[in-house]
């Protein structure tokens, strides 16, 4: 049963995607046993079923933005980073390594291995070359500890608030250290898990009803009320 794109492809509303044993996902719909896109976005396949993440939801790298990537390869020099945008981001082993990088020596999976969360600054990016990563700089390496959320990326700069107001209350009235990406994804970091969730549970808050007025007093009192009873943080 066939596809009618290809991996991250740019569709448009209307667009046939896929028929037969395929299931519709987001932003998309079935017509006649047939998917078609409902959005325009970029086009993806996972488990059988096709989804459409629309433009809007994606992150388009710029240098000087602090990133949340995961390793996706391990390399001849470096890493496939999965920095949560149409492009994947190349790390080098030579800026992660304290002396000089020999291919024939360093086993770079003992480094930094698939699966691994890192916390990167975008070094360089044009569209004819793949976003390049820097780690060397204080707060950027990889990730021990915490827990990781994503929202939409343009919803990032309601997170920071006002001259960084919103993040900063946040992260007083929860004691958690909170580092934002700029693709979308949040790390968290509490002294426990309950500190974390609340934090969550604010920040996602904020992407729910960014639209919307007097959001700042209704975090406020999210934090108080769940700080009084913290039995219901997680409901």
């Amino acid at each position: 049963m066939p596809t009618f794109f290809e991996a991250k492809q740019l569709v448009t509303p209307g667009e046939l995607l896929a028929e037969g044993e395929y299931q519709a996902g987001e932003n998309t719909y079935v017509e006649a046993g047939k998917i078609f896109a409902s959005r325009i976005g970029l086009v993806d396949l996972e488990n059988k079923k096709v989804n459409v993440v629309a433009l809007r939801a994606f992150y388009v790298p710029k240098p000087g933005d602090i990133v949340i990537g995961s390793v996706i390869e391990v390399g001849f020099n470096g890493w496939t980073i999965d920095i949560k945008a149409p492009y994947t981001a190349m790390l080098r082993a030579s800026d992660v390594l304290s002396r000089p990088f020999k291919p024939q020596n360093d086993e770079l999976s003992q480094v930094l291995d698939a699966g691994d969360l890192i916390v990167a600054k975008i070094a360089s990016f044009d569209r004819a070359h793949d976003p390049q990563l820097t780690v060397g700089e204080p707060g950027l390496g990889k990730i021990t500890r915490g827990q990781l959320m994503r929202v939409i990326p343009t919803k990032i700069p309601r997170v920071i608030g006002r001259k960084g107001s919103m993040i900063s209350m946040i992260k007083t009235e929860t004691n958690c250290q909170i580092i934002l990406g700029l693709n979308g994804v949040i790390l968290v970091t509490g002294k426990n898990p309950a500190d974390e969730e609340l934090a969550m549970k604010a920040i996602k808050k904020i992407e729910d009803e960014s639209h919307t007025t007097g959001l700042t007093d209704r975090i406020t009192q999210l934090l108080k009320e769940a700080k009084a009873k913290p039995e219901e943080i997680k409901q």
